[in-house]
């Protein structure tokens, strides 16, 4: 039955094909007919939903901030804050989505500022931990900048945890990764005053 429904549907060109039939297989082994009305077309949509979901694969971080790079005498801290984040949990393939706050200290470069928000979904259009996202993102300004410090802070709900196991609705999970003078006490805070209108208390 299974080789009779992969070869007699056909497959949408300018989409991947092998993707195609492993979704047609998903819903054959939970119990669906993948030949009804309402599922003939979702294999397609799947493929290209994954395709677009992780298209990060097919992104260089570096490259994406290399080309707007500039000298500046500027050295206070740049924040952009509130950036969205949407990814898929590498454990169960459900999504998790969220904020994150990026912040540098110069060291005579800076990046445009359109710059930092496309690093941040390039590596969150990724199979991905909150953890690991986190500290991409600082570790690619590091790379590109060489700044004084950076922070990066995700807060983020996961749908692994709201829909499955645990169930809890209304927990949401926050990261931090900082390099450099961010490490400082009195940096971290200010970051922290001007992201979240706290600082560590520590």
């Amino acid at each position: 039955m299974r080789e009779e429904l992969l070869i007699e549907t056909e497959r949408e060109p300018g989409c991947d094909s092998g993707l195609q039939d492993l979704v047609r297989e998903m819903l054959w082994r939970l119990g669906e007919d993948p030949q009804r009305d309402g599922l003939r077309d979702t294999p397609v949509g799947v493929a290209r939903s994954l395709e677009y979901l992780t298209k990060g694969y097919r992104e260089n971080p570096q490259e994406t901030l290399l080309d707007a790079l500039f000298e500046v005498s500027y050295d206070e801290m740049v924040i952009v804050k509130d950036i969205e984040i949407f990814s898929l949990c590498e454990h169960h393939l459900l999504p998790f989505f969220g904020k994150a706050h990026v912040a540098y200290i110069p060291n005579g470069k800076a990046i445009g500022l359109s710059k930092i928000p496309r690093l941040v979904e390039v590596f969150s259009r990724r199979l991905q931990v909150q953890e690991r996202l986190t500290t991409q993102i600082a570790e690619a300004i590091e790379r590109a900048i060489k700044p004084r410090g950076v922070g990066v802070v995700v807060e983020a709900r996961h749908l692994c945890m709201m829909m499955r196991g645990v169930e809890k609705q209304h927990s949401a999970t926050i990261t931090s990764s900082m390099l450099g003078a961010f490490r400082d006490k009195e940096t971290r805070d200010e970051f922290l005053l001007l992201t979240h209108g706290q600082g560590t208390g520590f």
